[in-house]
């Protein structure tokens, strides 16, 4: 109990951490069982009252087809653990949903650059051509893509520059099956499930995102 009579939370996940920033107010926690798992458990936690409490129950995900990496590399379909902010937009093919984030409706000839060699690699770009290497079509990713937010690996504020190579495009994104299935790399959740999470961040309260086998979060 507090001094004025309210119990505290009990410890959680979210309590646990110690790599957040000062000011990170949200957390999101996305754990597997091991490695080599494609299936994880997506939690979020919010401080209240100063204590980190959960906020949605824990919602069921899917990680890369070869799972968690902590040296994931461009083509090869692991989700790279670290701990990550969300990009400074959000984007979709469909409408905006109720995002806090500004938010970008897809279009035609809209691109993730995922070529090693351009000097845009891993960042959003509108262009007639297609930038080469793994570049996704953003506009032609249905389900998937219907709303997404973008998970800062390999990019700003994480490392001051993409370094050429080491990934590109990881992606907050909806399942692109009905039933779920394993990404690419990305972390995915069902159609509802994605919604009330990116509805929820907000950029004012500093979120991230931790990626880790459960049994690694304690380095986090």
């Amino acid at each position: 109990m507090t001094g004025r009579g309210r119990p505290i939370p009990p410890p959680n996940r979210a309590s646990a951490l110690t790599t957040l920033p000062e000011e990170t107010r949200q957390v999101v926690l996305v754990t597997g069982n091991g490695y080599n798992t494609t299936y994880a458990t997506l939690e979020t936690f919010a401080v209240a009252g100063g204590h980190w409490v959960a906020v949605f129950p824990p919602l069921p995900a899917r990680i890369g087809s070869r799972g968690f990496s902590d040296n994931h590399v461009e083509g090869v379909p692991t989700t790279p653990t670290g701990v990550y902010s969300f990009g400074e937009t959000m984007y979709g093919i469909g409408a905006d949903p109720g995002v806090r984030y500004p938010y970008h409706r897809v279009v035609t000839n809209d691109w993730w650059n995922e070529n090693p060699e351009s000097p845009l690699y891993n960042t959003f770009q509108h262009s007639t051509t297609n930038p080469g290497g793994f570049s996704e079509a953003l506009w032609k990713e249905i389900p998937a893509y219907t709303h997404f937010a973008v998970i800062t690996y390999n990019m700003r504020p994480n490392v001051p520059e993409p370094i050429p190579n080491a990934g590109s495009g990881i992606f907050l994104h909806e399942f692109s099956t009905s039933g779920g299935n394993a990404t690419a790399g990305c972390v995915s959740l069902s159609h509802a499930n994605l919604v009330r999470v990116l509805t929820w961040l907000d950029p004012a309260r500093a979120p991230r995102i931790v990626i880790s086998p459960v049994q690694n979060l304690g380095r986090y």
